[in-house]
């Protein structure tokens, strides 16, 4: 079943009967489909019913994304996956709301989820995006939400717009492929291309891009900032950040925090014996190349030089990584693992790994844990050598 195969399927959703679908499908269970379609096409049209269900599938997967608005909005199978995260979109506008910007141009719309926290942010906006469909549910999501007189919604090919007399120009590029949705991991083949998205950033007095956050360090451009963001301990994406006055700074920010760290351009530390303490960075922090920053902050070293945990014999606790006390140091062996776990009664182990082979499900397979107790064990390499680190969170206690 295809949700929302054109645009006059589109428009029969937003009328009355189409309305009247949508209530009655709020609380749908998916496991029903067969049953639900079946009953409901004997008083509507087939088209409207296999719309309607398509939406209400799309609004369920939407509310990771956008909480209880999804319950309201409008989505297209490309748009709920290239929408960014209600939260990060948030913060994204918020900052460019405290660099005075009142209006700008949002270049590659979608489904409008950034115009929408931007709207909220007080500021006005051009939406732009050459998806007709696209175009179509960016409406009516500015309408359901009670934010159509500050989005303007235009269909056009983003390169053809002229962004003159905008404080700002926001530019998320498509990053999926129309083959599966796959993701484009080179820049140049974004649609637009990042090259194109750069110049275009560099005609205004403030810009913000979206990128894939595994973007080569070396692809960015040297005039931007560049900003790492997680949401809940999840790398989301990354932005590039122009007019900041910060050409070339690296930052990681941590949703829903708000913590965040600009790189001093420390080199790495030298690497050590593995303390009573481990860190491990968060993710926006290890793409952003900001371990070093971490390690000082808590006054600690590297494991390994190509490892990014960070290890100290204090614990200083920051909100970028997250602290471990360490209770065993061992070479890596799974019958000295699972023996030491049997004799310490340890029935639920957290496995994690970086820069070892290891599988965690095939290891907790071969462990047969049983007991009261709980454990994490870090597979990694300590100066180069396989090992295991024992321990357990900070906030179960020193």
């Amino acid at each position: 079943m295809v949700p929302m195969t054109d645009l006059d399927t589109f428009s029969a959703l937003l009328a009355p009967e189409g309305q009247q679908l949508l209530v009655l499908l709020r609380d749908h269970d998916p496991a029903d489909e067969l049953a639900t379609a079946t009953r409901l096409r004997r008083d509507h049209p087939a088209p409207l019913v296999s719309a309607a269900l398509g939406q209400a599938r799309l609004r369920q997967r939407a509310a990771a994304k956008f909480g209880a608005d999804a319950a309201r909005m409008y989505f297209t199978p490309h748009g709920v996956e290239q929408s960014t995260r209600a939260p990060v979109a948030a913060h994204r506008a918020a900052r460019l709301a405290a660099l005075g910007v009142r209006t700008l141009a949002d270049l590659c719309c979608g489904i409008g989820g950034d115009a929408l926290a931007l709207a909220r942010a007080g500021i006005r906006v051009l939406a732009v995006d050459r998806d007709p469909l696209a175009c179509a549910a960016a409406r009516a999501n500015a309408e359901a939400l009670g934010l159509a007189d500050r989005i303007e919604v235009r269909c056009a090919d983003v390169t053809e717009v002229d962004t003159d007399g905008y404080d700002a120009v926001f530019v998320d590029p498509a990053r999926r492929g129309s083959v599966r949705g796959a993701r484009i991991f080179d820049p140049e083949a974004y649609s637009p291309p990042l090259s194109w998205a750069v110049e275009a950033a560099r005609t205004a007095p403030y810009a913000a891009l979206k990128i894939a956050p595994g973007v080569p360090h070396e692809a960015l451009p040297d005039d931007a900032e560049t900003e790492w963001i997680s949401d809940g301990g999840d790398v989301k994406e990354a932005v590039l950040w122009f007019g900041t006055g910060r050409g070339g700074a690296r930052r990681a920010t941590l949703l829903p925090s708000g913590h965040s760290l600009v790189g001093a351009g420390l080199p790495d530390p030298e690497p050590g014996r593995v303390g009573r303490w481990l860190y491990e960075p968060d993710g926006a922090v290890i793409r952003a190349h900001l371990v070093a920053d971490v390690a000082e902050r808590v006054d600690g070293r590297l494991i390994d030089p190509t490892i990014a945990y960070v290890t100290a014999d204090h614990l200083v606790p920051t909100p970028y990584a997250t602290a471990y006390k360490i209770t065993d140091v061992l070479p890596f062996n799974v019958k000295k693992l699972r023996a030491l776990l049997r004799e310490r009664a340890v029935g639920v182990a957290v496995i994690k790994k970086r820069g070892s082979a290891v599988e965690p499900e095939e290891l907790r397979k071969k462990l047969k844990l049983a007991g009261p107790h709980s454990c994490t064990v870090f597979l990694t390499r300590v100066a180069g050598a396989p090992t295991m680190l024992l321990g357990h969170p900070a906030a179960e206690g020193a």
